[in-house]
């Protein structure tokens, strides 16, 4: 069944453990007051239901989180980091198309088993 809730990280070794576990991950990077971020998670999250769903999607408060945030330099909300195998490959900051997101999940995505 294909992921309809994002993933709650509160710490640098749980991401560690995290990005370790799931060979496709989405990490959106966000805030409680961030209206762009609330915006985005659900349209994220129906994307990769709907055609990723090998995907994982995990969010981390920034508000909460400074310490990952400062670690990924997150410095404006929102971000999105994709992650293949552990490995970084796209990042997008701030001002992005979904669609942009889309095109660079879709060839890696291809490649997953």
């Amino acid at each position: 069944m294909p992921q309809l809730t994002a993933d709650n990280i509160e710490s640098s070794d749980a991401l560690d453990d995290y990005l370790a576990a799931h060979e496709a991950v989405l990490l959106l990077f966000g805030g409680a007051h961030c209206g762009v971020c609330q915006s985005i998670k659900p349209r994220l999250l129906q994307m990769l239901a709907e055609e990723f769903p090998k995907m994982r999607l995990c969010y981390i408060d920034c508000e909460q989180q400074g310490d990952i945030a400062a670690a990924h330099r997150v410095f404006t909300l929102p971000v999105v980091e994709l992650y293949f195998q552990g490995q970084a490959f796209a990042r997008f900051v701030k001002v992005f198309a979904m669609v942009e997101v889309r095109e660079a999940i879709a060839r890696p995505y291809q490649l997953l088993d």
